[in-house]
């Protein structure tokens, strides 16, 4: 029986942010990381060398790195949004959520940041928010219980 292979759903800034990583893990932390084990190795008896072990670690996590980054550029599909009026993901929606305005971006759980406002459309927020348009007023509860409200004041495509 064939395996189904997962499509990743990405928007194009999030293909190359992916993209960027994954040439910097080629290019540039693989090279690094085999200098450091070859280093290590002249250091003599492996079975005790602290450099070496600590070398093969991060070479483990590079190349697992590299191997997920690699399937998912290979399975992914980029979100086209439209400009019509309705909350979706790669959509920039403004919002006023506890009586203060806040800008979100909707995006897939890959590429999720809240630092940068990224948020996924599967959390409880984009969830709710998703199909909706500007004037919509959007309640929901958490998972610990609590209400939220939250009113859709702009929607962009990003």
């Amino acid at each position: 029986m064939a395996e189904e292979t997962k499509v990743y759903r990405l928007t194009e800034q999030g293909k190359k942010e992916l993209e960027a990583q994954y040439n910097h893990l080629v290019n540039v932390e693989r090279p690094a990381n085999l200098v450091a084990i070859d280093s290590a190795k002249s250091q003599g008896d492996l079975s005790e060398n602290a450099d070496y072990s600590a070398a093969r670690e991060d070479q483990v996590r590079i190349e697992s790195e590299i191997k997920r980054l690699d399937n998912i550029l290979r399975h992914c599909v980029i979100i086209s949004s439209k400009d019509d009026g309705i909350v979706g993901l790669g959509k920039k929606v403004n919002v006023i959520i506890n009586g203060m305005s806040k800008e979100y971006y909707l995006v897939s759980t890959i590429e999720v940041d809240p630092k940068d406002g990224k948020i996924s459309d599967e959390s409880p927020l984009g969830a709710n928010l998703i199909g909706h348009k500007v004037g919509d007023t959007v309640k929901f509860k958490t998972e610990s219980g609590k209400e939220v409200v939250v009113e859709i004041l702009e929607i962009q495509t990003a």
